[in-house]
């Protein structure tokens, strides 16, 4: 396994773990990250390494950037955990661990809401609002008790970890391989 894959599922490991028992992504993980992501991007593969690190850190950031500003109930640790995954990976894996992260995300929080409010009555309540929004012309505006299974947290920090397995499956199934 490469230097700065090991380092970033290290990092990113952190975060998971964090994420999901406290519902937070530290400082003091993802700043330490990010530098670590761009050393390791330099000491693999010289300027070059650093340069990739660095353009990966500042698309995956940007785009969570952009992101943060849209949806302002997303947490600046997410924006800043996505950010250290594109400095660990580069651009073009760093995006694809982001595009997983996100999928994975609303896959596990779309089995949150089937598995606590049950798939009749989602199914139910969107029926409802579309129905709702046809009537009323676009302008529906969902009840508290309607919002409320939508206001939970997501865990991007489990999520980041899947997609960075996903991405560089081939040196952790080669570590995997050299365990077993």
């Amino acid at each position: 396994m490469s230097l700065p894959t090991a380092v970033l599922l290290l990092f990113v490991c952190v975060a998971a773990w964090t994420d999901a028992r406290q519902h937070k992504i530290f400082n003091w993980t993802t700043y330490p990250g990010i530098v670590a992501g761009i050393a390791c991007g330099a000491i693999a593969g010289g300027w070059e390494g650093a340069e990739a690190a660095v353009v990966g850190f500042l698309a995956c950031g940007l785009v969570m950037l952009v992101c943060y500003v849209f949806f302002p109930d997303m947490g600046g640790g997410d924006v800043k955990l996505i950010a250290m995954m594109g400095a660990g990976l580069g651009l073009h894996a760093g995006v694809l661990a982001m595009l997983w992260t996100f999928v994975i995300g609303f896959v596990g929080g779309l089995c949150y809401l089937v598995w606590n409010e049950g798939a009749v009555r989602l199914v139910y309540r969107l029926l409802s609002l579309l129905r709702e929004a046809v009537v009323m012309r676009g302008r529906v505006q969902p009840t508290e008790n309607e919002d409320s299974p939508l206001n939970r947290w997501l865990f991007l920090g489990p999520a980041a970890l899947i997609s960075v397995i996903i991405v560089k499956w081939p040196e952790v199934q080669a570590v995997i391989s050299a365990i077993v």
